[in-house]
């Protein structure tokens, strides 16, 4: 099935299946003095949740603390065909647990003292909602579409964007 079409018929599916493909997305604050920055997100389907990595000292771990707080993540696929911004909730969680599942040799590499590295914490981001953009890989049907909106004077029909809340 093409991307248009998945996000038209199973878009919570398809976009849980784009994360997960995902080697990194941007994640940030919903504070606009304040950048997103690159993280690798960690699925964990079953609790509907996206884990990542981090420094206790970090920006985002100091911004939305014990508490938790608002924020938004950022994916564009490799194809480029397929965009998603969520919303949601993120909160420290320094679950043992969830370092141990994920834990890798690229994460190794960013911690000196292993699994209980001191500076070592998870982050857990809830989802709310997302906003997603499905497009046409296709240069072809791309390029025939720009030609007929131009004649016609009609939008082209190159793409499907839908919200889902979780």
């Amino acid at each position: 099935m093409n991307t248009v079409e998945k996000a038209k018929t199973d878009p919570k599916t398809q976009l849980w299946e784009q994360l997960e493909a995902s080697h990194d997305v941007m994640l940030g604050s919903t504070n606009p003095s304040q950048h997103m920055q690159p993280m690798s997100p960690q699925l964990d389907k079953d609790e509907g949740a996206i884990w990542f990595y981090t420094r206790k000292d970090s920006e985002l771990a100091e911004t939305v603390g014990s508490r938790g707080g608002k924020v938004q993540l950022c994916l564009i696929n490799s194809d480029h065909n397929y965009h998603a911004c969520l919303h949601g909730e993120l909160q420290v969680n320094h679950s043992q647990a969830h370092i141990d599942r994920f834990w890798g040799p690229v994460v190794a590499a960013w911690y000196a003292g292993g699994k209980s590295d001191p500076k070592l914490t998870m982050l857990k981001f809830k989802p709310h909602s997302a906003g997603i953009w499905a497009s046409s890989s296709s240069a072809l049907k791309f390029g025939w579409e720009i030609a007929k909106a131009n004649i016609s004077g009609s939008e082209p029909d190159v793409g499907h964007s839908v919200t889902i809340d979780f």
